[in-house]
């Protein structure tokens, strides 16, 4: 496929700005000295090198403020990259008091509306405020900027040096983490250019790895769907594919609830059950979902069959308090295998039944027996280990082929990634009475056929002999 017209040269290819109105609205108070406001000048230069600038593209406007306000570029008014930067090298700075409320003020009315070049607002269209400022505000930001959030504008604030965090805070976007950015000096400002360009940038998601597709990634501007190899069906999810997908499965959870799991881990563990979960045909004849957590004792969260709806499902999951305590593991195999799969805890009759143990830490009690146990019983068991789980435990607990049923990973931040690999494709195993019913079946049409092969034969014959005796009377 042809690359993009506008390629930055931080990404190799997979990056291209969308269209967007962006307004700087940069503090040129008396704090900032002149050789400072200099640097302000090149990072704004530097950010708009890499966008995709136009009138059907990229429109950039700047506000410079002081105690006063002042439009020194307006989205309508440069239509190339090289008069827009020329245009802020000009810019001059204003040496008085810091209004920042007041210059927010201005964006909303005046450096964002239609007149000032502005397009009307629309999905396909991001309205973006870079606020650039390095002291606390003289007058209110934070209702202002509520007002400007409110009406579609997403707010970045960069701080200088002295300048008041929660100011800041108050004026951006959420997630306060990409929207809020601080720099010592204004001489080390620069450092922000590359997170700027690729704030305004529409990545190729298939091509940087950035999906939860399982097996098909089709890239569209900004987004991308996916699809399922030949033979396998997309599920619900959108995301995951199966090669089975009618089949009935009874699966249950084995989470390691154990003091070294840590409470905010813990938290992305049942972040990591729901990812599992957003694959699975949840319903009342498809899977059925069960969870139990174990710690120095077993404790069930909620048996098969209790939600059989996705959303039901995912809201017990995240309901799940953590136990904290030791590591049983085998004492939490034994109970999967008595109790879990029973009939009595919501366990079908007939339909496969998969385990999925989750660990991070070697067991306080022996598990070779429950873990042998549970595959005779004819049960598919996942193992998944993370930081000093003991791989050879893992191994033990998983069934056949063990790389494709055990899973391990350093960092708890990476489980998104095996809950990707992780693939419960059972298939509903055929009817071994059909089974012999046909082969009977066949076997009756085949001594039919033999029958009648016989008799042809015989009845040939006998034409043939008749045929003589008649040439001898004649």
């Amino acid at each position: 496929p042809l690359l993009p017209p506008c390629i930055l040269f931080f990404s190799a290819g997979l990056c291209k700005t969308r269209p967007t109105d962006i307004v700087f609205i940069i503090d040129s108070s008396r704090s900032v000295r002149p050789s400072e406001f200099e640097q302000v000048k090149v990072f704004l230069a530097k950010v708009i090198e890499g966008l995709d600038v136009g009138p059907n593209a990229t429109r950039v406007g700047v506000v410079n403020y002081a105690s006063r306000v002042k439009n020194e570029v307006s989205l309508k008014t440069h239509r190339t990259k090289a008069g827009l930067i020329k245009a802020v090298t000009k810019i001059e700075p204003l040496s008085t008091g810091t209004m920042t409320g007041l210059a927010i003020q201005f964006a909303l009315n005046v450096a964002f509306s239609e007149f000032e070049g502005a397009r009307v607002k629309s999905p396909d269209i991001s309205k973006v405020a870079i606020i650039v400022t390095d002291g606390r505000p003289q007058d209110n930001v934070k209702d202002v900027a509520l007002r400007a959030r409110d009406a579609g504008i997403e707010i970045f604030a960069i701080g200088v040096g002295r300048v008041d965090m929660s100011t800041l805070k108050q004026m951006a976007s959420d997630p306060l983490d990409d929207h809020v950015d601080y720099v010592e000096s204004y001489s080390v400002i620069e450092k922000l250019t590359k997170k700027f360009q690729e704030a305004f940038c529409v990545s190729d998601l298939c091509a940087t790895g950035d999906h939860d597709c399982e097996q098909v990634c089709i890239s569209s501007p900004g987004s991308y769907k996916c699809a399922c190899k030949d033979g396998f069906t997309l599920m619900d999810d959108g995301r995951s594919c199966s090669a089975c997908s009618n089949s009935a499965t009874d699966v249950v959870f084995l989470i390691d609830g154990s003091k070294s799991v840590r409470p905010e881990n813990f938290e992305l563990v049942k972040k990591w059950i729901n990812q599992i979960v957003d694959k699975l045909d949840v319903s009342d004849s498809k899977a059925h979902v069960g969870l139990v957590q174990y710690s120095s004792s077993v404790r069930q969260e909620f048996p098969l069959g209790r939600h059989n709806n996705k959303k039901d499902l995912k809201d017990a999951v995240k309901k799940m308090a953590y136990m904290e305590r030791g590591t049983m593991t085998g004492q939490a195999l034994r109970y999967l295998t008595d109790n879990s799969f029973s009939s009595g805890q919501g366990a079908r009759p007939g339909v496969a039944k998969v385990g999925i143990v989750f660990t991070d830490g070697r067991s306080q009690d022996y598990i070779g027996d429950a873990a042998k146990k549970a595959k005779e019983h004819g049960f598919k068991m996942y193992a998944v280990g993370v930081g000093n789980a003991v791989e050879d435990e893992l191994k033990e607990i998983a069934s056949e082929p063990t790389g494709e049923h055990y899973f391990y990973t350093a960092d708890f931040k990476a489980m998104t990634q095996i809950a990707k690999k992780l693939q419960i494709n059972i298939c509903e195993e055929e009817d071994p009475c059909e089974c012999n019913s046909l082969v009977k079946f066949q076997k009756k049409v085949e001594d039919a056929l033999q029958a009648l092969t016989k008799k042809y034969i015989l009845y040939n014959g006998m034409s043939k002999r008749i045929a003589l005796l008649e040439n001898k009377i004649v």
